[in-house]
């Protein structure tokens, strides 16, 4: 299991990263405080605060897994 942080902008990078998901393999949660979303939503992720960079759990962190969602992850966001 990994966790990373991606950058979800636009309600086209949503659904562009939701088809890039949903063929693979494990479970993607998004965090968000204390809640746990599902990554394959696309109703979801649009409930999110889009403005920052998410939390983002992936279960099975392979190889073809981390390389799909490489041009959405972004480094750690700065705490405020």
């Amino acid at each position: 299991m990994q966790t990373v942080y991606v950058n979800l902008p636009t309600a086209e990078a949503v659904h562009a990263f939701v088809i890039r998901i949903s063929p693979l393999a494990g479970q993607f949660d998004l965090l968000s405080g204390r809640h746990v979303f599902d990554a394959k939503s696309l109703m979801s992720i649009l409930t999110l605060d889009l403005t920052k960079p998410i939390e983002l759990r992936v279960e099975k962190d392979t190889e073809e897994t981390m390389r799909a969602i490489k041009q959405f992850i972004t480094d750690e966001p700065a705490v405020l």
